[in-house]
């Protein structure tokens, strides 16, 4: 593992550097990274939409991808670079992740060369924000127990059910779907995997108000929703392939939580007083802050890990669970104890007043969230330890009957 830049990335990163602080500023917002579903949200998709048109003309979208598909062509390293590298700046976030992260990746391995060529440009540009819908409210983190049916009627398919926690479906133009057209196989393989317009007729989206006070999730229904079957991702029945390629891409997109951590911690820690001196000066908070600073540096270093295997064409394991496991539950215990930090200032959701801007209070209450999107803690623990530990597998007693014959607690 190397965790310098070799001469070619060192200078992509130099070109890197030079045009984003031609045309961005470096100083961000503490509370940036949730601003998504809160404040003039037209205006700031807006602006986010105009970043993104920019970044695209500039040749900073795609960058890993095929030159066919209107990307650069280079080595993956040198998208993650660019992310590194653009996460110190104040830019929009959290509109395209989705997207260019798992849907477009999707469409480039199963859809036709036409349907890539008409979709993918424009979602590059950021004319075209996209979704994924898999959570229902019935399946929990088992994407495979999903109930949403798909009927075949003639050349399209009539989809009925409900999806819920998509993330920016309310400002979404089209989505990736998982359904299920047949219930009497065993529930992995009676999936199949679609793309559709998130404003065709019988789609209702409503938006789910969080604890922060966002509006970003949403619950999406299906009443005798029409897909063309010219819209189906891979084949029927491989619904369940397609989606674990989405979540792998998944695993890579989402990442690490995003939030104060660390070094606002520390800045904090520098200028807040306890007991008549600065905190920083605190044992009991001197010690807090070496442990985070030690786990801050792993997934630093996990993070270089998976930069080295992916320069080395190899496909990243398990560092990218590994990375969110860690990264969530420190992101809400920062905040916490940023919060018993400012004394009675900490109770104060107010960016004016707070803080900060109350970017500690804001992260304190998206956490939980951290820990439940991309993989809840339960689900990305039992795959390190099946497949890095190499401890026993789950028992799965429903592994081979049919849908329709799993027990659902009902009388």
């Amino acid at each position: 593992m190397d965790f310098n830049d070799t001469p070619e990335e060192a200078e992509f990163r130099r070109e890197v550097r030079s045009w984003l602080d031609a045309n961005a500023r470096r100083d961000r917002d503490p509370a940036a990274k949730f601003k998504v579903g809160g404040g003039d949200e037209a205006a700031a998709l807006e602006r986010a939409k105009d970043w993104q048109s920019k970044k695209s003309d500039a040749g900073w979208v795609g960058i890993h991808w095929p030159e066919e598909f209107g990307g650069r062509g280079l080595a993956p390293q040198y998208t993650v670079i660019y992310q590194m590298e653009e996460s110190n700046y104040d830019v929009p976030i959290g509109y395209f992740e989705i997207g260019l992260g798992m849907c477009a990746p999707v469409l480039m391995t199963y859809a036709t060369r036409e349907q890539v060529a008409q979709y993918v440009p424009d979602m590059m540009r950021g004319e075209r924000i996209w979704s994924q819908l898999f959570s229902e409210p019935g399946a929990g983190s088992d994407v495979a127990a999903i109930r949403t049916s798909a009927r075949k009627d003639g050349d399209d398919w009539i989809i009925n059910g409900q999806k819920v926690w998509t993330s920016g479906a309310y400002f979404s133009d089209y989505g990736i779907l998982v359904t299920r057209h047949d219930p009497n196989v065993p529930k992995h393989k009676g999936l199949t995997f679609f793309y559709f317009d998130l404003k065709s007729p019988g789609v209702e989206i409503r938006r789910i108000k969080s604890i922060p006070g966002r509006s970003h999730f949403c619950e999406v229904f299906f009443n005798d929703v029409r897909i063309p079957d010219s819209q189906r991702l891979g084949e029927v029945g491989q619904g369940w392939k397609v989606a674990v390629a989405t979540l792998l891409h998944e695993r890579l997109a989402v990442g690490q939580a995003a939030g104060p951590n660390f070094g606002e911690l520390f800045t904090l820690a520098q200028s807040t007083q306890l007991d008549g001196s600065p905190a920083i000066n605190d044992a009991l908070v001197r010690d807090k802050l070496a442990d985070w600073y030690v786990r801050t540096k792993g997934l630093e270093y996990g993070r270089y890990r998976m930069l080295t295997k992916i320069a080395r064409g190899e496909m990243p394991g398990p560092e990218a669970s590994m990375g969110k496991v860690v990264s969530a539950t420190q992101v809400q215990q920062v905040a916490s104890f940023a919060m018993d930090l400012m004394g009675s200032a900490g109770v104060v959701d107010e960016e004016s007043l707070s803080p900060d801007a109350g970017a500690f209070q804001l992260s304190f209450l998206s956490s939980p969230g951290f820990r439940i999107a991309g993989g809840t803690d339960e689900v990305l623990r039992n795959i390190i330890a099946e497949r890095v530990l190499g401890l026993p597998g789950d028992i799965r007693v429903d592994k081979d009957l049919a849908f329709n014959e799993i027990p659902t607690g009902g009388t």
